[in-house]
């Protein structure tokens, strides 16, 4: 088997992470553009129903499944790896054909009742299959990073959005005469498409790269694999807590909003259109650059720990201080061009201005959730999960609230749930910074902070001076100007020292660069 260093692993799921950033974004303006607002507002009224029985299904198991095939295979015990294998597989299969009966049954009702949107039926049934294939294909995936060998994850990811974009522009098109719901059940019919084939491709690789028959003996593994569930589900339950709330609220939230802005006097297709245009639309823009922090996330962890059982705290500071500053660096730029150029991007990638508002008003917030990723795993890597839960479950709360107060009321609407998502974003990020200086792990990064604001300051003027004396009539005016603005903004970040370039020949397309 293919085993990779530290360093390799990271570049090859930054690599991967990018790419599959791109397709999944290509993904949303094919939907997008095929569906309409409406259509993609039934798209996403069903997804976050779909998250949460995948959460439930998988049950936090990826996670531990890595670190406890890890450990065994570093002292060589296949037998041990075989029985995990085998107890979590028993375990995912039997929750998914709960949750797949449940969802099959309780669709019609969620729907109907809680989406206020009879036709979200179409979408929930749709992509009902894709649970079973998920919980396989999770734990195939945890042993994989066991065993340090990200390629299979990172192909896979590339091959399952591949085939999503195909089977989306054909299903799409095929069900869009007979109705936008049928539309959108063809787009999640494409999800499940590419995450069968993903895990076709992952199986595959199983059985070619697997150091032991999976068949033979199982039955005596999983009869002596109380001890080994046990040991999963030390580390699975308090995994999967911050992941149920994260997708508990995402279930909720359609169903909120929908709630609300028909308390506010919005109509049914109405207020699904205004949902399409923030979460089909804006939304998938603001997330754009969250490939690089969920990659210095996975890398954060081991090297936090590491230092920990050191007691090297200077590591320490210096590792989270750094996935800060790249952070920043890495969705600072484009947060400009968001700000400044909200009505040319919409309407150059979408074909309609719809929701330029929010996504001006969003960008400056989403600049924490960039940093709350690593924050996060920074908690994680210090034994500190339990706060970061609750600052999870917190920010929730206060998301909730204020989406309800606003959105329930006719002035505010739709762009209620804007601020509420915002607010939530803001409330979060604060708390895990707090926890981390609450126990002296960092101070307040007040030198960081002030850098980086002189560097968006100055970029984001030389942006607005561009837009007052230039035309943008179409996407090669905005790349021109885009492209001008990333040198300075780049320049800016070495000159005052918040990227070096030892960290930007670790950047994957640099490297390649240099190849050719």
């Amino acid at each position: 088997m293919s085993k990779q260093t530290f360093l390799q692993g990271a570049l090859i799921l930054v690599a991967a992470g990018l790419i599959t950033r791109l397709l999944g974004f290509i993904n949303r303006i094919v939907v997008a553009r095929v569906m309409g607002a409406e259509g993609v507002g039934l798209y996403m009224m069903a997804l976050p129903t779909l998250i949460l029985a995948m959460t439930i299904t998988q049950f936090g198991l990826p996670v531990a499944i890595s670190k406890r095939v890890s450990e065994a295979d570093a002292v060589g015990d296949e037998k041990k790896i075989k029985r995990i294998l085998l107890v979590s597989l028993a375990v995912t299969v039997s929750l998914s054909v709960v949750f797949t009966i449940g969802m099959f049954l309780l669709s019609p009702v969620v729907a109907k009742y809680f989406l206020t949107d009879s036709r979200a039926i179409y979408p929930l049934l749709a992509v009902t299959p894709i649970i079973p294939i998920i919980a396989i294909s999770s734990v195939i995936r945890g042993y994989f990073q066991g065993r340090q060998n990200m390629k299979p994850q990172a192909f896979s990811q590339v091959i399952e959005q591949i085939v999503r974009i195909g089977a989306v522009i054909v299903l799409t098109k095929l069900f869009l005469p007979y109705g936008v719901q049928f539309a959108a059940a063809g787009a999640m019919i494409a999800v499940v498409l590419g995450e069968f084939v993903s895990l076709l491709y992952m199986m595959r690789q199983f059985n070619l790269q697997k150091r032991f028959k999976l068949r033979k003996t199982w039955t005596s593994h999983l009869q002596e694999g109380r001890k080994t569930l046990n040991e999963l589900m030390t580390i699975a339950l308090p995994t999967t807590g911050s992941r149920f709330i994260g997708s508990l609220t995402y279930f909720f939230e359609p169903i909120l909003v929908a709630q609300s802005l028909a308390i506010a006097g919005i109509a049914v297709a109405e207020s699904t259109k205004q949902y399409g245009e923030l979460t089909g639309y804006v939304l998938p823009l603001l997330f754009l650059p969250t490939f690089l922090t969920h990659a210095l996330s996975i890398s954060l962890v081991p090297s936090i720990s590491e230092a920990s059982a050191k007691g090297n705290v200077q590591t320490i500071q210096y590792r989270i201080l750094q996935s800060m500053r790249l952070s920043l660096a890495s969705g600072g730029v484009i947060t400009i061009v968001f700000m400044i150029f909200p009505v040319v991007i919409l309407t150059n990638v979408y074909g309609t201005d719809s929701g330029s508002f929010m996504l001006q008003f969003m960008a400056p917030f989403f600049l924490l959730h960039y940093i709350q990723t690593p924050l996060q795993a920074s908690l994680q890597a210090l034994d500190l999960a339990r706060p970061a839960m609750w600052n999870t479950l917190i920010g929730a709360i206060i998301k909730f609230i204020v989406l309800v107060g606003l959105s329930s009321k006719p002035e505010f609407g739709i762009h209620g749930v804007a601020a509420a998502i915002s607010i939530g974003v803001v409330v979060v990020t604060l708390l895990h910074l707090g926890v981390l200086m609450k126990h002296k792990v960092i101070v307040f990064p007040g030198v960081l902070l002030f850098k980086f604001s002189t560097i968006m300051a100055i970029t984001g003027w030389i942006g607005y001076e561009m837009k007052s004396h230039f035309v943008l009539d179409n996407l090669t005016d905005l790349l021109v100007i885009g492209t001008l603005l990333v040198t300075i903004y780049t320049t800016l970040l070495f000159a005052f020292k918040l990227l070096t370039k030892e960290e930007w020949k670790m950047i994957p397309w640099n490297r390649w660069l240099h190849k050719k």
